[in-house]
């Protein structure tokens, strides 16, 4: 992605915030719904014999196949916050891709792959 630095930034952090206001209306506006999803995703997300950062990448990969834009942000955050290297975004890529097709390939290799180094740059 060739614009500028703060763009970039404002976007990706952007889209998060988005996220989570989105969430935070939800759960006024539903709050028995809200409560219960975020329950759910909480605790599938927890590590158990499959630990936090292999959950994230699982789910980055889902996200990629489904061309979900703010699930990709998200996930790519997570698997960062939980040590993800690039290679390992990559194969998850890669994996997706396969079975996506060029749709998920291109969501992957831009989207995907930008959002990595942002958040990656942030924690180094």
């Amino acid at each position: 992605m060739e614009t500028n630095a703060e763009g970039i930034a404002n976007y990706f952090d952007q889209s998060i915030i988005d996220y989570k206001e989105g969430t935070n209306y939800l759960q006024k506006a539903l709050p028995e719904v809200g409560e219960h999803y975020l329950s759910f995703t909480d605790a599938c997300f927890k590590a158990g014999t499959i630990g936090e950062k292999e959950k994230q990448l699982m789910a980055l990969g889902i996200s990629v196949y489904a061309q979900d834009e703010y699930c990709i942000i998200y996930h790519i955050k997570g698997a960062v916050d939980n040590g993800a290297t690039e290679e390992e975004i990559a194969e998850t890529i890669g994996v997706s891709a396969a079975l996506g097709g060029g749709a998920a390939f291109a969501q992957g290799v831009t989207l995907a792959m930008d959002t990595f180094h942002y958040y990656n740059s942030q924690t180094h």
